[in-house]
């Protein structure tokens, strides 16, 4: 039975996952990581990664990028695989995650949902048909507590156009101090932040004459939950280095 470790046990996501653990007789979380180092679900909660010494198989990461650094630092010397689900990373963190998996298993993706990734498949084909002939808008909402805009999921999503797209788009977050019309090449990314929403992430192919929107609603925190759980355990049983993501582990189902 793999053994988990959760970074950021006791935010929202970090609960989500613990209840579904606790629904399943093949994992276990044996301890946690939180600044605010409570125990609230009867495992033991560490402020910081190197006072945990136990035994681990893999550790689930759903906190904040501010400490990413310092749990990469704690799993390569440990060579312990890690499932990092959180977003907002600098460039140089995101170098940091590649250096990382030349030495551990390394699963990360900007977002944990199944139908997020089967709609990045929908978008490279779309994409690769509609070509120059339509503008592209992404919009995506969340709760007003999120930190980063846009959403590591709108750049996945962006991304996954790009790759079907004939020319090199250009991504573009804010037009308010720019009066002229829409360049064709153009990536639009729009964030809304409010309420407790979940998460919503629409694209528009913006044609003449017609509009292709392809949407995404997440509903509840279990969704994410759920695949944060099925990649620790996919992860659990990589014996080689290595980048991981969601294809991967749905290819191993």
């Amino acid at each position: 039975m793999p053994k988990i470790v959760l970074s950021g046990c006791n935010g929202r996501m970090g609960r989500a996952i613990t209840e579904i653990c606790a629904g399943r007789p093949d994992l276990e979380i044996v301890a946690g990581f939180d600044l605010n180092a409570v125990s609230l679900a009867g495992y033991p909660v560490f402020e910081h990664p190197d006072a945990y010494t136990g035994d681990c198989d893999v550790i689930i990461d759903f906190s904040n990028a501010s400490v990413t650094d310092e749990l990469l630092a704690y799993c390569t010397r440990r060579h312990i695989p890690v499932v990092i689900c959180t977003t907002g990373h600098s460039p140089e963190q995101l170098s940091a995650i590649e250096a990382a998996s030349k030495v551990i298993p390394v699963f990360r993706s900007g977002n944990m949902s199944i139908g997020i990734n089967l709609m990045m498949e929908l978008l490279k084909k779309c994409a690769s048909v509609l070509g120059e002939q339509y503008d592209v808008e992404i919009v995506e909402a969340h709760h007003n507590q999120k930190l980063d805009a846009p959403s590591g999921t709108a750049l996945m999503l962006a991304d996954a156009v790009s790759e079907g797209l004939p020319y090199e788009a250009n991504y573009t977050y804010d037009r308010h101090e720019r009066r002229e019309k829409r360049p064709p090449h153009e990536i639009g990314m729009h964030s809304i932040r409010g309420g407790t929403i979940v998460g919503e992430h629409s694209v528009l192919f913006c044609g003449r004459d017609e509009v292709i929107e392809i949407k995404h609603s997440a509903l509840s925190r279990e969704v994410f939950a759920t695949g944060a759980v099925n990649a620790a355990a996919f992860l659990a049983r990589q014996t080689q280095p290595g980048l991981y993501n969601m294809s991967h582990v749905i290819a191993a189902q």
